[in-house]
């Protein structure tokens, strides 16, 4: 080795480590591990203790001051030497050092379990309510959170309570752990809060630091939490022990035969009867059933008796085997049942009683020779078989529906006739004949509403097809819009149950068009010659007919010119031989002379027909008596 290397060598080995063996060479970039080294951890400052964070001790060392420790031995204790002053203010200088508060109770809060008193008003259960809640004490910064646990299905808000904030006292301060205590009353804004209880590490807390705390408090009694408690009650059902039983049999377990004698003695006997029931249905009538009663375990079988070609699917069976109960109680499970069914047994089935089979009645009214010969030894009664009356015919008369309001009537009942509907056949030869004639009236509607008054409407009847159209006539500056009203359809006379026609189209009706009711009141010249060119359909409008109708009151006189002169005097009021329209109808009417409104309309048309309202009593009266009476 020559003197360059040695020069590095010597160079490196005052780089390397004291614990590495001097024996050994340290070149760069090789290292070496202690061999004599067993502990790996890290050292750590902080420690836990009692819950808190706490300073370490064992890492901490004061440092040794020679020259102090000699002035300590050796000087006298009033010359003290290289003893540093004492600080102004005071330092955390103990060892271990306190940590601070929000250090030392970090995430640590005291709990408490508590309530408050809730007036309730309007309440026929209850006048106060019990409310719950839970107080949190943060120890870090003194402040006070209040949450209130949720009740399913209460009805009131839950959940926080008091946000977390420092709370102050009525008389001033804030409220600290040293205010809180189990047994005590505290005021949060108003409302008292009573502390019950605590937990585990709330107790622990108090006891380091050697406050004892009151023994704890039971909740008081609450209506409201008793009544939901009640309603979550469940009741076991009275046959609990056929639940436990069934629920065995489910899980393989054990299986008890209680009536394995009665099984060892009835077994294959069985009593078989002939039942009927009166089938009330569309399709009904009398269906026949054959009845069979199990003696070993009580149950009852229906079989129907089916028959050829009678247009009926066939039903094996009406009941399956199983015991028939009388009122049977029908629930979603067997467990669910909370009444004891009574089930038929053969006392119950003797011949002429009816029984129910789950709400069908029928008729026992034979048996077989076993099934008598059985009674007749056991129970002591003759079974004596029912001759049933021929059935009468069946004659089913299948209802109309009610027209739903789709369409018109005589497609929806088209469609009840026929499976395949065609459409509804036209008058054809009405509409050729009337398709150009349209009646037209002024109309008032008919309502309990004063605005309603002023309204004016032009009603139009169209002859060829019987369909009815109304416009709205408005007056400038109503405030109603005019126009269409309602548009054009048939509609349905309600007196008897048929479409309006031209007969019903008369001065003075009342009509129910749309759910609303008009009167007709005027009609224009045309529609007033249509009357009177068909006297045969509009009678009222014909002025014989009237006059031949005034003439039936000359019954008591001998003739109708005596009528006639007897009704002057009564309608001449004035003397002077001449009346106006209003005062003639109520002339009329005074002398008991009844008419209907479009009568007196063909009298005031006939004997005013230059429209003065001026009528002359001696041109009536004289129409009048110049046919005779009608002898009866």
């Amino acid at each position: 080795i020559n003197a360059e290397y040695m020069g590095i060598f010597h160079q490196s080995s005052q780089m390397k480590p004291a614990n590495i063996p001097s024996q050994l060479p340290f070149f760069p970039g090789n290292s070496f591990t202690d061999p004599y080294k067993t502990k790996f951890n890290k050292t750590h400052v902080l420690d836990m203790k009692s819950g808190a964070q706490t300073e370490s001790v064992k890492i901490l060392e004061e440092k040794i001051d020679p020259e102090l420790i000699k002035s300590l031995r050796e000087g006298p204790p009033t010359k003290l030497e290289g003893v540093p002053p004492r600080p102004e203010e005071a330092e955390n200088e103990g060892i271990p050092k306190q940590p601070p508060k929000w250090l030392k109770f970090d995430k640590q809060s005291l709990r408490f379990y508590g309530y408050f008193q809730e007036p309730v008003h309007e309440s026929n259960v209850e006048n106060f309510r019990i409310r719950k809640c839970v107080i949190l004490y943060y120890l870090d910064d003194d402040t006070i959170h209040i949450t209130e646990p949720r009740v399913e299905n209460s009805g009131i808000p839950q959940g926080i309570f008091l946000k977390r904030h420092k709370v102050p006292k009525a008389d001033g301060g804030i409220y600290t752990y040293k205010d809180l205590n189990i047994g005590m009353s505290f005021e949060v804004y108003g409302r008292v809060f009573r502390i019950v209880e605590c937990d585990e590490f709330t107790e622990k807390f108090y006891a380091d630091l050697g406050i004892k705390l009151n023994p704890k408090e039971t909740y008081p009694d609450n209506l409201f939490e008793t009544k939901r408690i009640l309603m979550k009650t469940k009741i076991p059902p009275p046959d609990a022990a056929e639940v436990r039983e069934y629920v065995e049999k489910k899980l393989k377990g054990g299986r008890p035969n209680k009536n394995l004698q009665q099984f060892l003695e009835n077994d294959r006997k069985v009593l078989s009867f002939d039942i009927v029931w009166d089938d009330t249905s569309y399709d009904g009538g009398l269906k026949f059933f054959k009845m069979d009663f199990f003696l070993s375990d009580n149950t009852v079988e229906v079989r129907e008796i089916r028959e050829q070609n009678n247009g009926k699917d066939p039903y094996p069976k009406m009941l399956k085997r199983s015991k028939l109960p009388k009122e049977p109680v029908l629930t979603h499970c067997p467990g669910m049942k909370m009444k004891k069914d009574e089930f038929y047994e053969p006392p119950d089935l003797v011949l002429g009683t009816k029984i129910m089979i789950f709400s069908r009645p029928c008729l026992i009214f034979d048996c077989d020779d076993f099934t008598k010969q059985w009674y007749k030894e056991i129970l002591n009664i003759d079974m004596v078989p029912i001759i049933l009356a021929k059935p009468r015919p069946q004659m089913k008369f299948q209802e109309v529906p009610p027209y739903l309001g789709y369409g018109t009537a005589e497609d929806s009942l088209a469609s009840v006739k026929a499976l395949a509907p065609k459409p509804p056949k036209k008058d054809v030869q009405k509409i050729f004949k009337n398709d150009l004639h349209i009646l037209r009236f002024d109309a008032k509607i008919v309502s309990c509403n004063a605005d309603d008054e002023s309204r004016n409407f032009i009603l139009s009847f169209y002859c060829g097809d019987d369909t009815i159209k109304i416009h709205e006539v408005a007056e400038r500056n109503s405030g109603r819009i005019g126009g269409k009203f309602l548009d054009r359809k048939k509609h349905v006379n309600p007196v008897n149950g048929q479409y309006y026609s031209e007969k019903d189209m008369l001065l003075g009706s009342l009509l129910l068009l749309g759910g609303h009711k008009f009167r007709l009141v005027q009609c224009d010249e045309y529609t007033e010659k249509y009357f009177e060119a068909n006297p045969e359909i509009f009678k009222e409008a014909s002025i014989d007919y009237v006059l031949s109708k005034l003439r039936l009151q000359a019954k008591g006189l001998p003739t109708v010119a005596d009528f006639a002169k007897s009704l002057r005097s009564k309608l001449d009021s004035k003397g002077d031989g001449f009346l106006c329209c209003e005062e003639f109808c109520n002339n009329l009417k005074a002398a008991n002379i009844i008419l209907t409104f479009h009568e007196y309309h063909t009298l005031v048309r006939n004997f005013d027909p230059n429209k003065q309202n001026r009528i002359s009593l001696d041109e009536f009266c004289g129409a009048i008596g110049t046919q005779p009476t009608a002898q009866n």
